[in-house]
């Protein structure tokens, strides 16, 4: 009879240490799907910046210079399109929602480049120094923006990775933990644009 309760409290204790183990790889698993959530909310805290900012400088151009209607207005449609997409935890895990989101942004950035070069053409816009503290704002929140994406797609390495690995990847599967979508290059990216002052 001692043999047999050794055994059993042996049986016991060996799948109280799996379960206690499972709950760990678990608990991991939250934080990082945690570290992500953070890390994009510091990505969608950088693209709001850049959108706040946009508003202020389409007027302080429009007020200084007889400007091009069309490039203001590649902006702010581009502005419009790009606040269209709700951005929200479930964006990451929606690869096809995750990618019109990239897209929309990508027009926004290659609006605000176009527009940036276009004044070149226009003196008295450069030396406007609302347009100057603007113009570096912007070219600041765009650092930021590229820094936050960075941090982003390191943190989405790492849960990636994790949940990828054996034996982790049962408790993954088991707790619904999916993969989460990578910020890419636009298509066209590694192409450098053709800058022309006629």
């Amino acid at each position: 009879m001692k043999k047999g309760v050794i055994i059993l409290l042996g049986v016991l204790g060996v799948i109280l240490l799996m379960i206690m183990w499972g709950m760990g790889k678990y608990n991991g698993l939250v934080k990082l799907d945690e570290g992500v959530n953070a890390s994009w909310a510091q990505v969608q805290n950088q693209y709001q910046r850049r959108m706040d900012l946009i508003p202020n400088l389409v007027a302080t151009v429009q007020g200084v210079a007889n400007f091009e209607k069309s490039t203001l207005t590649a902006v702010i449609e581009a502005r419009a399109k790009a606040t269209q997409v709700t951005l929200s935890p479930e964006l990451l895990k929606n690869p096809q929602a995750f990618h019109q989101f990239e897209q929309s942004q990508g027009q926004l950035s290659s609006a605000l480049s176009r527009l940036l070069v276009t004044v070149e053409q226009y003196p008295n816009l450069k030396a406007n120094e609302n347009f100057l503290q603007l113009q570096s704002q912007l070219e600041g929140t765009e650092n930021r923006i590229s820094v936050e994406r960075k941090r982003f797609n390191e943190t989405v390495q790492s849960y990636n990775a994790t949940i990828r690995t054996v034996p982790t990847s049962l408790i993954a599967g088991f707790g619904g933990f999916t993969q989460k979508s990578y910020f890419q290059a636009v298509a066209g990216a590694e192409t450098a644009p053709k800058v022309q002052f006629n």
